[in-house]
């Protein structure tokens, strides 16, 4: 790696850059240095003497805690290459060769860790960074190697830059959550936001610890706090629960803490950018009731490259999932790309007027773990009285894991957490999150928790209705009314196996040992379709119909809209318990068994094979 190869020189930069240091620091401590700048530049000064001044100051307390950050590299880099002491008395021509020379056995190919990352590493490092990747679900083994004050990709719109902001903006918390996070990560995350965010705002940095068991987190933490302390007197808090509560309670402990006029609530796993702080804080003083999102670029799990990401809105499926959203035709037409984009709902990190997010009730603490929370705020503030926004020249960069350690399977979270919204905000359409959950309409079997204390809050701030929402808000994501039959599609031939989507890319539906996931989720409606996959129910996203080609015996899946306008056969007879038959074709939807031993879906003359749907809407069939 250049990094290696390179470092006997960067070591030497290191020292020679620390004693440098030290001397100016050294000077400045007596007053020397300060003195010898303000005598000789003071004639060529285009601002007051004292403005200047304090801006020296400030620029050396900046230069001081860099310092310390690059002492604390160097000690792990030293740590991590022991062996480097005896090679700085090699040539330096025979360690390059050396190196170039040996090469290593990769021990795990198949790891995503590896596969754009890690050429050149030991098999003890490779072990290390395996190790931490599993743990944390990124690339702890290079982050503990990269500066905290680290610069990144401006992504902003060059217009962005031209916009002024008043001098006398709303001060500022910034909440930072985690549980279980690395060191390094969260030092990167506090680094950003204090060399980004202009210091005349930044109140406080309240870091909030969900009962995380990871050791370096304790102590050393501790030590770290004290050390940022000691350059920003009182600017870091940390609060930590004594059992785990989740993340939306976690976020309600840190607003709760906060002192300053707008919180801005983030994940610990963030570097903030240029100029993230100021459009937010503008945007709130304009309009106390906005909720307002930063656009979000990734860092890469494996490499931590960020790379920009599109401005889109925040909007939600059915499994009220969060996703990406097309930017609406009304903002298009405005033809500024500073503008604020109108959102449906946010992804999770957010900025608020303090005392209005309390007004609105703050997150619901109810909400266990992790998911759903988000949507669930979103709906109370847009049914309530607020309204949310993306905001394109806030940007932050978020590193998305490669997989959640500390939870490996959400599922039981998130239905729970989705069921907890729909009961609360969604009035008759809740329907359509059971659907997509593929759960019973009735006794369903999951126990959403208390939400007496939420309805009230509803009619205390008398807010508007979910079908509201739709047709104002969110007019992309459509309910549909006419499913009669969802769930697993089964012939009683053999009750083991499925109808399935198959494989994606792909248009042939197959039959598959029957599980718990949405390929196998199939809804039949009383106009005639069949939709097999995740239920989409978006107007500008197609849901996949089944469909008989009118030749051959194979069935196929094309978007629903294209198929009716292509004239497929796409409309079907079915009861429960009855054959499936094509209205236009007159054939039967079956199974047989191929040369393989197992059975696929095919098309042919009706038999007397029957089907069954797991689940059935106001007693058809």
């Amino acid at each position: 790696m250049m990094l290696r190869r390179n470092f006997p020189k960067a070591l030497c930069l290191g020292l020679a850059l620390i004693i440098a240091l030290n001397i100016l620091l050294a000077f400045y401590a007596k007053g020397s240095l300060q003195s010898w700048l303000l005598g000789g530049l003071q004639k060529n000064l285009p601002r007051p003497l004292a403005e200047w001044d304090e801006a020296v100051i400030k620029r050396l307390s900046h230069m001081e805690l860099d310092l310390q950050q690059m002492k604390e590299a160097m000690k792990l880099t030293m740590k991590q290459h022991g062996h480097v002491d005896n090679r700085l008395k090699q040539p330096v021509e025979l360690v390059q060769t050396e190196t170039k020379r040996k090469s290593f056995k990769k021990l795990f190919p198949d790891s995503r860790l590896f596969k754009q990352w890690g050429e050149g590493l030991s098999e003890g490092e490779q072990e290390r960074a395996q190790k931490l990747f599993v743990m944390f679900g990124y690339n702890v083994y290079l982050s503990n190697q990269l500066p905290l004050n680290r610069t990144i990709l401006d992504t902003r719109d060059p217009r962005c830059l031209q916009k002024t902001y008043s001098s006398e903006l709303p001060s500022l918390s910034v909440i930072l959550i985690f549980m279980d996070e690395a060191l390094s990560i969260i030092q990167r995350a506090i680094t950003s936001i204090i060399n980004r965010t202009p210091a005349r705002v930044l109140k406080e940095i309240i870091l909030v610890d969900d009962f995380s068991s990871n050791g370096e987190l304790k102590t050393s933490l501790d030590e770290k706090i004290k050390f940022y302390n000691k350059k920003y007197p009182g600017l870091l808090k940390i609060i930590r629960h004594t059992k785990r509560q989740g993340l939306a309670q976690s976020r309600n402990t840190g607003w709760a803490a906060a002192t300053a006029d707008v919180v801005v609530i983030l994940d610990a796993h963030i570097e903030v950018n240029l100029g993230w702080a100021e459009p937010i804080l503008a945007r709130i003083q304009e309009d106390r009731t906005v909720i307002v999102s930063p656009v979000f670029d990734n860092i890469h799990f494996d490499t931590f490259n960020v790379q920009k990401y599109a401005l889109a809105m925040d909007g939600f499926n059915w499994e009220l999932w969060c996703r990406y959203d097309s930017l609406p035709q009304s903002w298009m037409d405005l033809h500024d790309p500073t503008a604020p984009v109108k959102s449906p709902s946010i992804m999770g990190i957010l900025a608020a007027n303090r005392l209005f997010m309390g007004e609105i009730g703050a997150l619901d603490g109810g909400m266990l773990v992790y998911g759903g929370e988000n949507v669930e705020f979103s709906l109370r503030v847009w049914q309530c009285g607020g309204k949310i926004e993306v905001l394109p020249c806030s940007r932050i960069a978020h590193l998305e894991r490669h997989h959640k350690p500390y939870a490996l399977d959400l599922g039981q979270a998130l239905r729970r957490n989705a069921l907890r919204v729909a009961e609360t905000w969604m009035d008759e359409h809740k329907y359509m999150v059971y659907l997509a959950w593929n759960l019973p309409l009735e006794n369903s079997g999951i126990d959403y928790g208390d939400i007496s204390s939420r309805k009230a809050l509803r009619e205390k701030l008398k807010c508007k209705t979910f079908d509201w929402y739709l047709k104002n808000v969110y007019p992309t994501l459509k309910p549909m009314h006419n499913i009669v039959g969802y769930g697993r599609m089964k012939n009683t031939l053999d009750e083991s196996i499925c109808l399935d989507q198959g494989p994606i890319p792909g248009n042939t539906p197959i039959m598959h040992a029957c599980h718990a996931f949405n390929p196998q989720n199939v809804y039949y409606h009383l106009t005639g379709e069949f939709y097999v996959g995740p239920l989409i129910a978006e107007s500008r996203t197609e849901d996949r119909c089944l469909t008989d080609p009118g030749k051959g015996e194979k069935p196929t899946l094309e978007p629903c809209t294209r198929a009716a306008q292509h004239g497929l056969h796409i409309y079907w007879d079915f009861h429960m318990g009855k054959a499936v038959i094509n209205r236009a074709t007159k054939r039967c939807l079956e199974i047989k068994r191929n040369p393989s031993g197992t059975y696929e879906p095919v098309l042919q003359t009706c038999t007397t094979q029957v089907w069954k749907i797991q689940h059935t809407v106001r007693n058809w069939g």
